[in-house]
């Protein structure tokens, strides 16, 4: 598979070139996804940079990382990123250290160094001597613990907020539960097999613990459900009638459908169905309407004022 990262020109003789130049420094060279990674003695990187930077043509510094492996006896790696701009290549190199041993600063060989290791040793607690201002970078005044370490909590050890009373923003240590503390990194379509809070109410009298969520079925559950689904027979398909006399009700409701009305109209569709009377008054002519009389005029009584 392709790697992911930026495509680097390989450069030829660059492994013989890097144990020749390095030597017993050199622990180990890998080319993985390619890329040149190689491994140095801690004590000896200053001197393996100079050696790089001269002889090499890695004229730049681009990035240091930092790289947390909790079960390792010496969990940390300090990650170095090198650019060579006349040869366009790039050499990724390690070293390895533990909380309290230093790593040798390389402020000397390039000064933006300085930052980098600042960073993580904010970030991770390695040390670094030899670098002149070496202080947090990226987290707050009187912050405890390192991030990016694995063991660090997600919600920290302390936490700020501002105090009306006090008119300034105070750290307190953080409130929440251990139980949000602890995660088993397992994977959440597993399920849990222990309470969590509040989950004691699952059992329904209050009693005693509940059980939980229910684990969600397995995939071979879940195809042996689908498989007997479909050997059960097919849900009965609706009946559409198309004429009067298939009602759907059954033979008998549609012999009475299609039987004569009383007036003597056959059972077809509601559009052609006219009674005997409503066809003799179509087929008989239109008479003209007599005018009305006029009527005449009203005598006056007799004996009034006339």
């Amino acid at each position: 598979m392709a790697s992911p990262a930026p495509l680097i020109a390989p450069r030829d003789g660059i492994a013989p070139a890097l144990h020749k130049l390095l030597g017993g420094d050199l622990i180990e060279h890998a080319f993985t996804v390619g890329e040149d990674s190689i491994t140095v003695r801690r004590e000896a990187i200053a001197g393996v940079m100079v050696m790089l930077r001269d002889e090499l043509d890695y004229q730049q510094l681009m990035e240091i990382a930092g790289v947390d492996y909790p079960e390792r006896a010496e969990r940390f790696e300090v990650v170095y990123h090198l650019l060579s701009v006349t040869k366009n290549h790039r050499l990724r190199v390690r070293v390895c250290t533990d909380e309290a041993t230093p790593v040798p600063s390389i402020v000397p060989v390039w000064p933006v160094a300085g930052w980098l290791e600042r960073e993580v040793f904010d970030m991770y607690g390695v040390l670094f001597a030899g670098n002149p201002d070496l202080r947090r970078i990226l987290t707050d005044y009187g912050f405890q613990g390192h991030p990016q370490r694995k063991d660090f909590p997600l919600t920290g050890y302390i936490e700020l907020r501002y105090s009306e009373e006090d008119k300034r923003v105070v750290y307190e240590p953080v409130k929440l539960a251990q139980d949000f503390r602890s995660f088993d990194f397992l994977s959440p379509w597993e399920g849990a097999d222990y309470i969590l809070p509040g989950d004691e109410k699952a059992g329904g009298t209050g009693e005693a613990p509940g059980k939980g969520a229910p684990t969600p079925m397995t995939a071979q559950a879940v195809k042996t459900a689908d498989d007997k689904a479909e050997k059960k027979a097919p849900a009965p398909t609706p009946k559409t009638t198309d004429k009067p006399e298939q009602t759907g009700a059954g033979a008998k409701t549609n012999l009475k459908a299609a039987k004569t009305s009383r007036d003597g109209a056959k059972a077809t569709s509601a559009a052609k169905a006219k009674t005997p009377a409503t066809k003799s008054a179509e087929k008989a002519p239109a008479k003209a309407k007599a005018p009305a009389k006029p009527r005449a005029p009203r005598k006056p009584k007799a004996g009034g004022d006339a």
